[in-house]
C-alpha cells in the first residue's frame, strides 16, 4: 500500500499518472510517463550533482595552480549555460502564464518545482566556471558526469515529445470540427528540444580540459605529464597515455622520453605534510620535561624538519610510522577504497543479471517475452562490466599513487634521520642493514598498499557470495563453504613446507655462486694444473642438490595448485550434490546451476587472496617495526660543541670527559686545549693514544660526558680514512661550492694533484667509483685535502692527512698548504701527525697517551723536558722509515735545540739501520734489474716516481679501457631462435605434452560444464533419483578426471623446466670452463657470475611458473570462445576485430613496459647507493655542514625514480583498461547473440555467459605473462650467447691413448723458430725463438719487463697457442695433443699463490687420486708438516676463500706441495715477484735442488742471485733470445747484457 500512496501523491503532484507498469514494463513497445520523465529522469542527474558537489569543493581548494586565461571553451560554457538559464527561467514563467488562474489548463506541483530545481543546479553549474577558472582547476569528474546523466535522462522524454508532435500534426490535419489549442503542448515541444540541445553542447565541452593556469606553484614546463591537463574523460580511458605507449612501440623508450614528475607526488610536497604528523607523533609520545611552548614543523625555505624523539623529555613509548602514514595519507586511501566498495557490489550486480537472462531464454520456449527485454538486459550486463573496469582502474591507480608516497615519505624520513643518528646508534647495525632499510622494508609498504583493502573487501565478498547463493541453493552453501574452509590450513601448512625447501635452495645457490666466483677467479690456476673437470664436478654436485631441492618445490606446489584448480569444483560438486540429496523436490535448473557457478567463481579470488594479505602484512609489520627502532634510535647531541664567540680562542675544550656512546668506558679525560687564531696545533702520540678522538669531540661527534667544547667559525675536515664520492674528481673537491677556476688550480698545485689529474683519463672529470675504487689511497687523501682547501673554512681539522701519500710528497703539501707558508697560513688549524720532521714547525704541540694529554708546549719545551714526547720520537725512529736526508735534518734540529740527544738518537737509527738491511738487499736487487739501481726507497713506495709512471699508464689506461668489453644491454624483441633453444632443452616431448595436457584438461572442464547444462536442462530428473544419482556420478567422475590432469599438468612443464634449467647450466658452465683465458681477460667476473646466479634463477623460479600459466590462460581464453560459439555460432564473426584490437594492446603495451621497467631499474641503484656513502662519510657531511644539500640529492634521486616507477604503473591501468573493456565486448555479444538469437537451450546460453564473465581477468593475465616471458626469455638468450664463446682447443684427443703412458719421459724441450701474439690484431711477443734443452738441465730465463718471460711458459702450456714454429717435448709436438693431456703433465709453481675454499687437501689433490702418505710426504718436503699436525682437522682443514686464513709464505709452500705431488718431468717455476719473506724463498729454492734433480726445470727470474748455479741462462729482449750459455760464461764476458744486469745487482 505504501507504494500506492507514494504514487498516488506523486500523480496529484504531476496531474497525470506517475508510474504504469503496463506502459513502462508489461509490453512490447516500452515508455516512461511524462509525469515520470518530468520528475525523476530530471531530478536523479541533479541530485546527483548536489551530491558529489563536495568534491569539486575539495579540488578546488587542493589545487596549486591559480587563474586560468579566459578561451573559448569556458566562454563558450559559460554562454551555453547561461542559455539554459534563460531557457528554465522562460519554463517557470510560461507556466505561470499559460496554466492556473483563468486559463483552462490546472497548474500543478511538477511545472513550478522543477524548473526551481534546474535553474538552481545550472546557477550552481554556473558558479564552478569561473571558481574552476579562479583556482585553476582544469577538469571536474562531477560535472561531466551530471551533463552525462542529463543527456541519456533526457532520451526517454525525446521520444515522446516527438511522438506527441506527430500526433498533434494528425489531429490538426484530420478534418475534424473542433479547434484545438496546442500553444502551451508546442511551447514544451519547443523550449524541451532547446534544452535538450543545449544539454548535449554542454556534454561535448566537458569532454575536453581548460588551459593551463597562468600561476603555478610548480613549473609546468613542456615535458610535464599530459595527466595534468587531461580531460575527465582522458583519464578515466587512460588515452593520454597513448603517446608514450605509441613511442615506446616505435622504439624503445630512453630517459629523455619520460615526462617530469606530478608535483604532487614529489618529495617537495609529501614531505612536509608527513613530516607535521610524524612531530605530532613526537611530542605526544614524549612528554615534554619543561612546559615550552609546541613548536611547529618548521618550513624554512623548503626544507623540512624532522623533530628527534631522544630530545623531548620522558621517554613514554616508541613513536611509530604508523599513525603519521594514516594521517598523510588516509585520505586519498579512502576515496580509494569507496571505489573498491562499489565494484565489489558490481561484482555481484553481475550474476543477478545472468539469472535474468537465463530467465528470458527459459520462457522463449513458453510465453516467449518480449525482445527488449533480452537486449536490455546484454547491455545492462555491459555497463556493469564497463563500469566496474573503469572504477577498479581509478582504486589501483589510487592505491599505486599512496604506495609511492609512503615509500617516497620512508625512504626520505630514514635519509633525514641517518644524517643524525649519534655513532654509538650507527655501529649498532651495518650499513648494508640501513640501507635495506630503505631498500626492503620501505618497498614493502609499496607492494602492500594494493592489498589491504582485501582486509574488509574479502569477508565482504564472501558473505555477500553466501548470501546470495543461500538465496539459490539454501542451506545446502554451507557443505561447499566447508569445504573451501578446510582447503585453507592445507594451503598453509603447504606453504610452510614450500618455504623451508626455497630456505635450503638458497644456501645452495649461495654455495654454488661462492665457488663459481673462486673458480673464476683464480680460473688461470685451473688451466695451468688442467683441473678444470674437478671443480666443474663441484659445482655441478652443488646443483644436483639444488634441482633435487627445487623438484621437490614443484611437486609442492603441484598440490597447492591441485587444491587451487579443484577447489572451486570441488565446492560446486560438494555443494549441488548435497542440494539435490538433501531433499526429492530439489530440482537444479539452468539458473540455478549458472547463477551458483558464477558466485563461486567470485569466491575464488578471495579465499585465494586472504592467506597471501595475511603472509604480506606479518612481513610488514616486521618492516614498520625495524623502520620505528631506526627512527627512535639516539642522535648526536647538538648541545656537545658550543659557538660561543666571546671566548678568547676559536677552539678550546675545557676539562673535557668523552666517549663513544657507553656511558661506562671514558675513551678521553681531562681534555684542555687551546687554539689560538691562526695557529698550527699538532697533536702526537703513539697508535691507539687517542689523537683522532680529539678532533671527534671537537666535531662534536663524540658523547660528551662533562665539561665544554667551543668552536667558533666555518669547520673543514680531513678524515684519516679519505671518504670519497661516487661523482667526479672536481665535484669530490668542490663539495658543492661554486667552480672558481684560478682557486681550483692554486689547490690542485698545492695538494700535489697535477700529475694524478693528467694521468685519468678524463682529467678532473673521470668518474670515481664507489668508494674511490679506482684511486690510491694517497691520491684519495689529497683529494680529501683539497676539497677542505677548496672550502675556504675558518677553523681546519686534519687527521694525519698525510699518512698516505710519499714523504716528498707530504713535503710538498706541508709547505705549500699546512705549514707556516702555505695556503692555510692564516687559518686556525689543528693537525694529527705521525710527521715528525715537520714538529718544529708548528705552533704547539699536544701529546696523547692513553687517552689523556700528557704534556704541551713548543717543539723546544717538549725536548728539554725529556718526557712522553723525546720517548715518541726515539721509538719512531726505530721504526727506521725515515729518509736518509730527514734523518739528517731531524739530527740538525736536534743539535740546535739539544745536543744531550744526539748521541741515544744515532744510536736508535744504527738499530734501524741493521734491521731493515735485510730488506734492502732484496729489494735493491729487484731494482736493479729494472735498469740501474735506484736509490733505496723506504716501505713507502706509493705513487714515488709518478711522472716516469704517468705517461706509461696513460697508455695501458687506453689499451685497457678497450680490454673489458661492454655489456650488450638488449632492446627490442627476442629472436625466435632463443624460444627454439629453450624448447629444446626443456625436451620435444614434453613440450608437447604440455599442450596436449593442458587441451585435455580444458575438455574436461567443459565437458562437466556442458554435463550440467544437460542436467539443469533434462525436465525428467525431477521424478527420477536414478537419473539423478547418473548424472551426479558423471558430473564428480568428470571432476575426478579434472583433479588427476590438473596436477599432471602441473609436474610435467614444472619438471621440463628444471630439466631445461639443469641442461643449461651444465651447457653454459662447460662452455665457460673451456673457454680459453682471454675470454677472461676481457669480460669482468661479476658479469660471468650474473649469468651463474642471476640468470639461472629466472631459469630455476620464473621461466617454469609463467610458461606454465600462459599455456594454461591461453587454453582457458581458447575454450571460453570455443563454449560461446558452440552456443551461438554466429559469436565467431565478431572475434576476429576483437582479436586485432587485443593483440595491438598487447604489442604497445609489452614493448612500453618492458623498457619502463628496465629504466626503473637502472634509475633505483643511485638511491641506496648514495644512501650507502652518506651513511659511511656521516661525519665528513656534518663537519662540513652540507647535510641540507645532501638530503635534497636524496630526494632528487628519489624523484628521477619516480619519474619513471609512474608512468609503468600507469601502463598497467591503460593496458588494463583497454583490455577489459575488449573483455567487457565479449560479453556484451556473447550474452546479445544468446538473447537474439532465438537460442532455446537456457543452460547453454547461462554457460557461455558465465564463461564470458571471466575472459576479462583471463585475457589481462594473458598479457601480462608473455610479457613477463619476453622479459625473462632474455636469460636463456645470454646463457646462450655465453655458450657461443669461442673455445680453447679440445682437452682430451683420440691420438693422446696412442702416445706413451709416461710421457715425458727425458723431459728433453725444443723451440723451433716459435712465434706467438697475445690476441689477434696485435703484435708478436715472440718472434721466432729457437733454443734446445736436453732432461735434466736446470735453466733460468732473464730479461726486462716485457721482454717476454711470461709468454714463453704461457706457449708451453698453450695457454696461448702458436702463431708459428712449435715446441716439441721428448720430441713430440705439443700441439698435437688434448689440452689436458699437455698440461697435466707439466708442472708450474706459479708467481701468485692461488688457494680455493675447501680442504687442505682438495687443494693439493682435487681429483683425489693420490694417498694420505704421499701428501703428508709432500708436505713434509715443502716443510709444511708441522703446521699441517698442529691443525685439529689435519688435511682436512677447512681453507677459507682466497686461502685468508693462512699466510702469505704458507699459501706460497702449499703451491709448491702442489708441484711435489705431481712431480712432472717439466717444472716451470715462476718466481714470485712480491718478494716472500727471505726464510720461505730459501726453503723453496733448497726442496726444488733437491727434489726436482733428475727434472728440466725451467726458472723465470726477477733476481739473479737465484739463477746464478743453473746449466744455462737464457737473456730475453723485446721477444728475441740475445743470449742462450752457461752463467759463467756470460759473466766472463764484460760485454754480455747478462754481465751488466749482474753488475748492477752487485753480483759482481
Amino acid at each position: 500500500m505504501g507504494d500506492a500512496t507514494a504514487f498516488s501523491s506523486m500523480d496529484e503532484f504531476c496531474g497525470s499518472t506517475f508510474w504504469d507498469a503496463n506502459e513502462t514494463w508489461w509490453t512490447t513497445d516500452p515508455d516512461f510517463t511524462p509525469c515520470f520523465e518530468q520528475t525523476v529522469l530530471v531530478w536523479a542527474p541533479c541530485a546527483f550533482f548536489w551530491l558529489f558537489m563536495l568534491f569539486d569543493f575539495w579540488y578546488l581548494k587542493a589545487s596549486l595552480d591559480k587563474n586560468i586565461p579566459w578561451n573559448r571553451l569556458n566562454i563558450s560554457k559559460l554562454l551555453i549555460n547561461v542559455g539554459l538559464l534563460v531557457v528554465t527561467a522562460l519554463d517557470l514563467i510560461m507556466s505561470f502564464v499559460k496554466k492556473g488562474g483563468d486559463s483552462e489548463l490546472p497548474l500543478y506541483g511538477v511545472d513550478i518545482w522543477t524548473p526551481i530545481i534546474k535553474l538552481l543546479t545550472f546557477l550552481m553549474v554556473l558558479m564552478f566556471i569561473p571558481l574552476n577558472r579562479k583556482y585553476g582547476v582544469q577538469t571536474s569528474g562531477c560535472q561531466f558526469m551530471f551533463w552525462f546523466l542529463l543527456t541519456i535522462f533526457s532520451i526517454p522524454r525525446c521520444r515522446t515529445e516527438a511522438r506527441l508532435h506527430q500526433e498533434r500534426g494528425q489531429i490538426i490535419g484530420s478534418q475534424q470540427a473542433e479547434p484545438h489549442d496546442f500553444t502551451w503542448e508546442t511551447y514544451q515541444f519547443a523550449s524541451f528540444f532547446i534544452f535538450f540541445a543545449f544539454t548535449c553542447l554542454m556534454l561535448i565541452l566537458n569532454c575536453f580540459a581548460d588551459q593551463l593556469p597562468r600561476q603555478t606553484k610548480y613549473y609546468r614546463g613542456p615535458k610535464e605529464i599530459p595527466e595534468l591537463s587531461a580531460s575527465f574523460l582522458s583519464r578515466i580511458t587512460y588515452s593520454w597515455f597513448d603517446r608514450m605507449a605509441l613511442k615506446g612501440y616505435r622504439n624503445p623508450l630512453e630517459e629523455k622520453d619520460l615526462w617530469d614528475l606530478r608535483p604532487q607526488d614529489s618529495c617537495k610536497e609529501v614531505m612536509p605534510t608527513f613530516a607535521h604528523y610524524w612531530n605530532k607523533n613526537v611530542r605526544k609520545n614524549y612528554k615534554r620535561a619543561s612546559g615550552g611552548q609546541e613548536p611547529k614543523a618548521q618550513f624554512s625555505n623548503g626544507k623540512v624538519s624532522f623533530e628527534n624523539p631522544q630530545s623531548n623529555g620522558r621517554k613514554k613509548g616508541m613513536a611509530s610510522i604508523m599513525p603519521p602514514i594514516y594521517r598523510s595519507f588516509g585520505g586519498i586511501f579512502l576515496f580509494g577504497s569507496f571505489f573498491k566498495l562499489i565494484t565489489d557490489i558490481l561484482t555481484f550486480a553481475q550474476p543477478q543479471v545472468l539469472s535474468l537472462i537465463i530467465g528470458y531464454v527459459e520462457d522463449f520456449a513458453k510465453v516467449p517475452q518480449p525482445e527488449w527485454k533480452g537486449i536490455m538486459y546484454s547491455i545492462l550486463l555491459f555497463v556493469l562490466a564497463s563500469a566496474q573496469t573503469f572504477i577498479l582502474a581509478q582504486y589501483f591507480h589510487r592505491m599505486f599513487i599512496v604506495g609511492l608516497r609512503i615509500r617516497t615519505a620512508l625512504i626520505n624520513c630514514i635519509y633525514r634521520k641517518a644524517l643524525r643518528i649519534s655513532n654509538a646508534a650507527r655501529k649498532a647495525s651495518t650499513v648494508g642493514e640501513i640501507v635495506n632499510l630503505m631498500a626492503v622494508d620501505a618497498q614493502r609498504f609499496m607492494d602492500l598498499t594494493t592489498y589491504l583493502n582485501m582486509l574488509w573487501s574479502a569477508p565482504l565478498q564472501i558473505a555477500l557470495a553466501l548470501y546470495f547463493l543461500w538465496q539459490q541453493l539454501g542451506p545446502s552453501v554451507l557443505a561447499g563453504l566447508a569445504v573451501m574452509i578446510i582447503m585453507i590450513p592445507l594451503n598453509g601448512f603447504i606453504a610452510s613446507r614450500i618455504k623451508t625447501y626455497q630456505i635450503r635452495q638458497m644456501k645452495y645457490k649461495d654455495e654454488r655462486v661462492k665457488l663459481m666466483n673462486e673458480v673464476l677467479s683464480g680460473i688461470k690456476v685451473l688451466k695451468l694444473y688442467a683441473w678444470e673437470p674437478s671443480f666443474e664436478k663441484q659445482v655441478l654436485d652443488i646443483r644436483d642438490k639444488e634441482i633435487a631441492t627445487l623438484r621437490a618445490t614443484a611437486y609442492l606446489n603441484a598440490s597447492t595448485s591441485f587444491l587451487w584448480s579443484c577447489a572451486p569444483f570441488l565446492v560446486s560438486l560438494v555443494t549441488f550434490a548435497t542440494y539435490v540429496l538433501i531433499d526429492e523436490n530439489n530440482v537444479l535448473d539452468a539458473k540455478k546451476t549458472f547463477v551458483s557457478l558464477s558466485l563461486f567463481n567470485i569466491l575464488r579470488f578471495p579465499l585465494t587472496m586472504l592467506p597471501m594479505l595475511i603472509t604480506n602484512l606479518v612481513q610488514t609489520q616486521v618492516s614498520v617495526q625495524r623502520i620505528n627502532k631506526f627512527l627512535n634510535s639516539e642522535e648526536l647531541d647538538p648541545n656537545n660543541v658550543q659557538h660561543d664567540a666571546s671566548k678568547p680562542h676559536p677552539m678550546s675544550i675545557e676539562n673535557g670527559h668523552f666517549s663513544w656512546g657507553d656511558e661506562d668506558e671514558m675513551t678521553l679525560k681531562n681534555i684542555n686545549m687551546q687554539v689560538p687564531k691562526n695557529n698550527l696545533v699538532a697533536i702526537v702520540g703513539t697508535v691507539g693514544s687517542g689523537k683522532s678522538s680529539v678532533i671527534q669531540a671537537l666535531l662534536g661527534e663524540m658523547e660528551k660526558i662533562s665539561g665544554t667544547v667551543n668552536t667558533v667559525g666555518k669547520m673543514a675536515y680531513v678524515p684519516q680514512q679519505a671518504w670519497i664520492q661516487n661523482a667526479t674528481v672536481r665535484d669530490n673537491i668542490l663539495f658543492g661550492k661554486p667552480y672558481d677556476r684560478k682557486r681550483y688550480n692554486k689547490v690542485i698545485d698545492a695538494c700535489a694533484l697535477r700529475t694524478d689529474i693528467e694521468i685519468l683519463s678524463a682529467g678532473d672529470l673521470t668518474e670515481v667509483g664507489e668508494k674511490g675504487i679506482n684511486l690510491s689511497g694517497g691520491q684519495k687523501q689529497r683529494i680529501s685535502l683539497a676539497r677542505a682547501v677548496y672550502h675556504n673554512a675558518d677553523l681546519y681539522l686534519l687527521d694525519d692527512p698525510l699518512s698516505a701519500v710519499d714523504s716528498h710528497v707530504g713535503k710538498h703539501i706541508f709547505e705549500e698548504v699546512i705549514g707556516p707558508k702555505g695556503m692555510l697560513a692564516k687559518k686556525t688549524r689543528v693537525l694529527v701527525t705521525h710527521g715528525i720532521t715537520f714538529l718544529p714547525q708548528t705552533d704547539k704541540i699536544y701529546v696523547m697517551k692513553m687517552g689523556e694529554i700528557s704534556e704541551n708546549g713548543t717543539y723546544a719545551e717538549l725536548l728539554k723536558n725529556r718526557g712522553a714526547f723525546a720517548d715518541f720520537l726515539m721509538q719512531h725512529l726505530q721504526e727506521g722509515e725515515e729518509e736518509e736526508e730527514e734523518l739528517n735534518q731531524i739530527k740538525r734540529q736536534l743539535s740546535q735545540t739539544d745536543p744531550a740527544l744526539v748521541a741515544p738518537f744515532e744510536k736508535a737509527i744504527l738499530l734501524a739501520r741493521t734491521e731493515s738491511l735485510s730488506d734492502s738487499i732484496s729489494v735493491t736487487s729487484a731494482d736493479s734489474l729494472m735498469g740501474g739501481s735506484l736509490r733505496r726507497r723506504g716501505k713507502r713506495q706509493d705513487s714515488y716516481d709518478s711522472n716516469a709512471s704517468a705517461a706509461s699508464l696513460k697508455k695501458k689506461q687506453e689499451v685497457e679501457g678497450k680490454l673489458i668489453e661492454t655489456e650488450k644491454s638488449q632492446t627490442g624483441g627476442v629472436d625466435f631462435a632463443v624460444y627454439k633453444h629453450y624448447i629444446k632443452s626443456v625436451g620435444i616431448f614434453l613440450s608437447v605434452a604440455t599442450l596436449v595436457l593442458n587441451f585435455v584438461f580444458q575438455a574436461f572442464q567443459i565437458g562437466s560444464n556442458l554435463w550440467l547444462t544437460q542436467w539443469s536442462n533434462d525436465k525428467a530428473v525431477e521424478h527420477d533419483t536414478g537419473l539423478r544419482n547418473m548424472y551426479l556420478g558423471v558430473y564428480g567422475a568428470f571432476g575426478f578426471g579434472q583433479g588427476i590432469l590438473s596436477v599432471v599438468k602441473f609436474v610435467v612443464p614444472t619438471i621440463g623446466g628444471l630439466r631445461a634449467a639443469q641442461l643449461l647450466h651444465a651447457f653454459l658452465l662447460h662452455r665457460v670452463a673451456a673457454a680459453p683465458l682471454k675470454f677472461f681477460d676481457t669480460t669482468p667476473v661479476g658479469r660471468i657470475i650474473s649469468r651463474f646466479s642471476k640468470d639461472i634463477d629466472t631459469l630455476d623460479h620464473l621461466l617454469p611458473s609463467l610458461i606454465l600459466s600462459f599455456v594454461w590462460l591461453l587454453f582457458e581464453v581458447l575454450a571460453t570462445i570455443v563454449v560461446i560459439s558452440i552456443s551461438t555460432p554466429i559469436f565467431l564473426a565478431v572475434i576476429v576485430p576483437i582479436g586485432f584490437i587485443y593483440y595491438f594492446a598487447q604489442r604497445f603495451y609489452v614493448a612500453t613496459s618492458r623498457q619502463l621497467m628496465r629504466l626503473e631499474s637502472v634509475s633505483r641503484s643511485p638511491i641506496y647507493s648514495h644512501f650507502g656513502e652518506t651513511v659511511t662519510g656521516v661525519s665528513t657531511i656534518r663537519a662540513y655542514t652540507v647535510q641540507d644539500r645532501f638530503i635534497e640529492e636524496s630526494d632528487n634521486k628519489v624523484d628521477k625514480n619516480q619519474v619513471c616507477k609512474y608512468p609503468s604503473l600507469i601502463a598497467n591501468r591503460w593496458l588494463a583498461v583497454r583490455l577489459e573493456m575488449v573483455g567487457n565486448l565479449i560479453i556484451l555479444f556473447a550474452s546479445l547473440f544468446a538473447v537474439l538469437g532465438g537460442q532455446t537451450n537456457p543452460g547453454l546460453v547461462g554457460l557461455s555467459v558465465s564463461y564470458a564473465l571471466q575472459v576479462t581477468q583471463t585475457l589481462n593475465w594473458l598479457v601480462r605473462m608473455s610479457s613477463d616471458i619476453e622479459t625473462n626469455i632474455v636469460s636463456v638468450e645470454r646463457i646462450k650467447e655465453y655458450g657461443e664463446t669461442k673455445q680453447e682447443a679440445a682437452w682430451e684427443l683420440e691420438e693422446d691413448k696412442k702416445k706413451p703412458k709416461n710421457w715425458p719421459e727425458d723431459g728433453r724441450v725444443e723451440f723451433k723458430d716459435f712465434q706467438v701474439r697475445y690476441r689477434e690484431g696485435l703484435e708478436l711477443v715472440l718472434r721466432g725463438v729457437s733454443f734446445n734443452i736436453s732432461g735434466g738441465q736446470k735453466v733460468g730465463i732473464v730479461g726486462r719487463t716485457g721482454a717476454g718471460k711470461s709468454s714463453l711458459t704461457l706457449a708451453l702450456f698453450r695457454i696461448i697457442e702458436s702463431a708459428g714454429g712449435k715446441i716439441l717435448i721428448d720430441g713430440i709436438d705439443i700441439a698435437t695433443m688434448g689440452l689436458h693431456m699437455l698440461r697435466s703433465r707439466l708442472t708450474i709453481i706459479p708467481q701468485d699463490p692461488v688457494l680455493f675454499s675447501g680442504s687442505l687437501r682438495s687443494n693439493l689433490d682435487p681429483f683425489e687420486v693420490k694417498t694420505d702418505d704421499e701428501i703428508w710426504k709432500a708436505l713434509e718436503l715443502s716443510h709444511l708438516k708441522a703446521f699441517a699436525k698442529s691443525l685439529t682437522a689435519g688435511l682436512n682443514h677447512e681453507i677459507s676463500e682466497g686461502g685468508e686464513n693462512l699466510s702469505v709464505g704458507q699459501r706460497q709452500l702449499v703451491c709448491l706441495a702442489r708441484a711435489l705431488l705431481r712431480k712432472t718431468k717439466v717444472l716451470v717455476l715462476d718466481e714470485a715477484t712480491a718478494a716472500v719473506d727471505l726464510e720461505t724463498d730459501d726453503l723453496i729454492q733448497k726442496t726444488i735442488r733437491s727434489e726436482f734433480r733428475e727434472c728440466t726445470v725451467l726458472t723465470i727470474a726477477h733476481r739473479l742471485n737465484t739463477i746464478l748455479d743453473s746449466d744455462k741462462v737464457i737473456v730475453l729482449d723485446k721477444g728475441q733470445i740475445t743470449e742462450f750459455d752457461a752463467p759463467s760464461a756470460l759473466l766472463a764476458d764484460p760485454k754480455s747484457a747478462f754481465f751488466s744486469m749482474a753488475k748492477d745487482a752487485n753480483l759482481v
